[in-house]
């Protein structure tokens, strides 16, 4: 029975020691190679049974090499990220070279219109400024590229930053934790600005306006001088400079795209032959159309549509006609001071407001 109990007890004694001498190599494991430790340190640890030697590998061989594959699969993503903003910014730009309806209907009056050479000659100034705007679009869309691949770039160079600081033994804990104190302080006061950001990633990217174009933006209407991701700048027609937070524009009319139109409503008095009135407009329209001038750009045959009103003192007859972007208004006055003289020569009149007053005499009062 003793000897039971001492071979026992005997037997215990070996497998504490067999514990500890299991545990002790493993702490000295984690002392020299950190609690993840690479497989070359473990395997010099294993091999010399010397934590020191085991450390000075982990610094000098275990660490550098996992830091170099850690640079290398961020080049390597990097890399992958920018070839497929790369392809995208490239869709974009074949998209804004494909053809329009618009181009297609201006290539069919080219060759059908009667008129020759002056459908030619406006159908040329409008495949140009289509050009142009492809142009300008491609150039943006490529910019915008450029815009994101660095935001990609910065963002994960960022995050291969943090893995090697982690690598190195830094404590990362405060630092996320400030990081992120001070991005939810930025996230509550940079909204509109984040905001404003994404707004204009969109008017780039959907092309819907640029430098030069003619916009209405609800709280201002002009021309484009500069556009970037934050903010438009507007020149309105009085020389005033507008700066428009792209977060704010809720809704844009563009009147530089592709074409645009002149809808004059022309008012002549009741009595008027409203045929002979219809006949002046349209052969007005029509002369400053085939005239070709750089100050009346009309791309399409002026169409008279007909009585559009009656008003209090005059009728108003509808004339339409198409022109370049942007150069509507020009045209407009043009157009307006033809009619003046042509009607002053036909002899219609173009009516004003007028008041027909009665005087008349009180009744006497009866004297019974």
């Amino acid at each position: 029975m003793l000897v039971t109990q001492v071979s026992a007890t005997t037997a215990g004694s070996h497998s504490t020691f067999a514990l500890v001498a299991a545990i002790v190599p493993v702490a000295d494991l984690a002392d020299a190679c950190g609690d993840d430790p690479g497989l070359i340190c473990e395997w010099v640890f294993d091999a010399t049974d010397s934590a020191r030697a085991a450390e000075v590998v982990d610094w000098a061989i275990d660490r550098p090499l996992r830091i170099v594959l850690i640079l290398v699969v961020a080049w390597v993503i990097n890399r992958i990220a920018r070839r497929l903003i790369s392809r995208f910014v490239d869709r974009l730009v074949e998209r804004t070279h494909e053809r329009s309806p618009a181009e297609g209907a201006v290539d069919g009056d080219v060759e059908g219109d009667v008129e020759g050479a002056q459908a030619l000659t406006a159908g040329g100034l409008l495949l140009s400024r289509i050009q142009e705007q492809n142009e300008r679009a491609r150039q943006r869309t490529v910019t915008l590229g450029a815009v994101l691949r660095s935001v990609a770039t910065g963002v994960i160079y960022l995050l291969a930053a943090l893995l090697v600081l982690g690598e190195l033994d830094i404590n990362l804990g405060p630092l996320l934790a400030g990081a992120g104190i001070a991005g939810i302080a930025f996230g509550f006061g940079a909204q509109s600005l984040v905001r404003d950001f994404l707004a204009g990633i969109f008017i780039v990217i959907e092309d819907q306006y640029g430098v030069g174009d003619v916009v209405d933006v609800g709280e201002a209407t002009g021309t484009v001088e500069e556009v970037s991701l934050r903010t438009t700048r507007l020149r309105d027609v009085h020389g005033t400079l507008w700066v428009v937070p792209n977060g704010e524009i809720r809704r844009v009319a563009n009147m530089s795209q592709l074409w645009a139109r002149v809808v004059l409503d022309i008012e002549v008095a009741y009595d008027t032959d409203l045929d002979l009135a219809s006949e002046v407009i349209k052969r007005v329209a029509d002369e400053v159309w085939r005239e070709g001038s750089d100050d009346a750009t009309i791309i399409e045959e002026p169409e008279v549509w007909g009585i559009e009103s009656f008003g209090p003192s005059a009728v108003a007859i509808r004339l339409a006609v198409k022109t370049e972007p942007a150069e509507q208004f020009r045209t407009a006055r043009v157009i307006r001071r033809r009619l003046k003289q042509a009607f002053d020569e036909a002899g219609i009149e173009i009516p004003f407001p007028q008041q027909t007053v009665w005087f008349g005499e009180a009744p006497a009062a009866s004297t019974e």
